[in-house]
């Protein structure tokens, strides 16, 4: 686990805070210090987060983390960090909470600039669903940082760090016109001091998947204007100018949550959760946490024992890692499965004929076997201004992209969808080793 800002004044080691006992300091910010424990009343690991004791004697410091345990304490989601206990001694404050065994975002990224946008999207997912609960019960996280944002080998994510958090339950610690938070992922109006509301958390979010995807911030200070003057006033550079590989629908989302007024982002947490599983759902044919633990594992961030220790089927949907480059996904699965099935079969009726000629009986009719599948030809699509492309009734993919579609010889049924514009069917005579071309501009509705 790790805490984001600058070390000062890092606080003496200790042995035990209540019946943790303090095995190693493995983090250290600018107002904690974070301490891997064994809680021994149930022998299981733990983390302690310790103010440093030249910040606790700040009284607005010591309320703040005071509240912070008891306004997370009342959270019990699975994206945010358990908080177990809160100690108080003398002029020290210790809150016991959940170890996470796994990495940050923000060293992810720093081993890892550009996140498939899968992965991003998924991670983006959960932190936003961790947000929903909070911002349903009156919470306002106010820092949403890669810092913030923990990845488990499990493939869970956590948001944590709810240090300057806003519970609706207290008064509020920030006066009118004073910002706090990290300023590169700040929304507009918390630079302005403005009273925040769950929008803001989301523009937060909307910077931490722009990073993600595009490997950089939107908004980066230069010799002639600040950061916090950039997301005020200016537009970020398009995320597919930096990353074309990044689908319309995801920039559309984080576009979405980017939006200077806070009345023209989504509606609600729900919604951009909604959004983002829309999205995942259509692209990732397994269970998320698997997905997420498959890219830690290619990416050498755990070990292929870690991961095999995660990816049993109960876990990972019934999909168990092979030792392949990549995952097959569930499709591959399923054709590995067609090919098993198919052999398994012919088995047991040479096993069949074999027995009922042993006894006189006259041989099973062999089935006939399956045709071979039709060779593929090409098919090369432009669309003006996009749209999702379903083949056959299947959604293939979201253009504008480069590749041609290798797609079976014979007749088949192309139809574009862009919920701004009529959609349009068109059919399209695939012939073997050849490429087709498809241009279609769409009517608005």
């Amino acid at each position: 686990m790790r805490l984001g800002g600058p070390i000062i004044h890092r606080a003496p080691m200790i042995d035990r805070i209540g019946n943790c006992r303090i095995v190693e300091e493995i983090g250290s910010g600018g107002m904690a210090v974070i301490y891997k424990a064994v809680q021994e009343s149930l022998n299981r690991t733990v983390a302690v987060k310790a103010l440093k004791t030249s910040v606790a004697q700040d009284s607005q410091f010591a309320i703040r983390f005071e509240r912070e345990a008891l306004s997370v304490s009342s959270l019990q989601h699975e994206n945010i960090i358990h908080i177990y206990d809160f100690h108080k001694l003398g002029g020290a404050y210790f809150i016991v909470m959940e170890y996470v065994e796994g990495i940050d975002l923000y060293d992810l990224l720093d081993k890892c600039p550009m996140l498939p946008s899968d992965v991003a999207a998924i991670i983006a997912m959960q932190v936003a669903r961790g947000l929903d609960y909070a911002h349903y019960r009156g919470i306002i996280h106010r820092d949403i940082k890669p810092a913030n944002i923990m990845i488990g080998k499990n493939g869970g994510v956590k948001l944590m760090d709810f240090g300057i958090a806003r519970d609706q339950a207290f008064g509020d610690l920030t006066e009118t016109g004073t910002g706090l938070g990290t300023p590169s992922y700040m929304s507009p109006e918390q630079i302005l001091g403005d009273k925040l509301d769950y929008r803001s958390d989301m523009f937060s979010l909307g910077i931490v998947l722009y990073q993600m995807v595009c490997g950089r911030k939107p908004f980066i200070e230069d010799d002639h204007k600040s950061v916090m003057h950039k997301i005020r006033l200016e537009k970020y550079p398009s995320p597919r100018k930096l990353n074309p590989e990044i689908p319309r629908e995801l920039e559309r989302i984080l576009g979405k949550c980017m939006q200077k007024r806070k009345e023209d982002r989504f509606k609600s947490t729900q919604d951009l959760v909604l959004a983002l599983e829309r999205f995942i759902s259509k692209r990732v044919e397994m269970n998320y946490h698997a997905r997420l633990v498959l890219f830690l594992r290619d990416k050498g961030i755990i070990t292929e024992e870690e991961a095999d220790a995660q990816l049993h089927p109960a876990v990972a949907g019934g999909y168990k890692t092979p030792s392949l480059p990549g995952p097959l996904g569930w499709a591959g699965m399923k054709r590995l499965a067609s090919v098993q099935g198919a052999i398994l079969g012919a088995m047991a009726l040479a096993v069949a004929f074999v027995h009922a000629s042993q006894i006189g009986a006259p041989p099973p009719v062999m089935a006939a076997a399956p045709p071979p599948p039709k060779p593929p030809g090409f098919l090369k699509i432009l669309v003006d201004p996009w749209a999702e492309v379903w083949i056959d009734g299947k959604y293939t993919d979201t253009t504008p992209f480069n590749k041609a579609l290798s797609i079976p010889e014979g007749e088949h049924k192309v139809e574009f969808k862009n919920p701004y514009f009529n959609h349009e069917k068109r059919s399209v005579n695939i012939k073997r080793g050849a490429v087709s071309m498809l241009k279609v501009e769409l009517a608005k509705k």
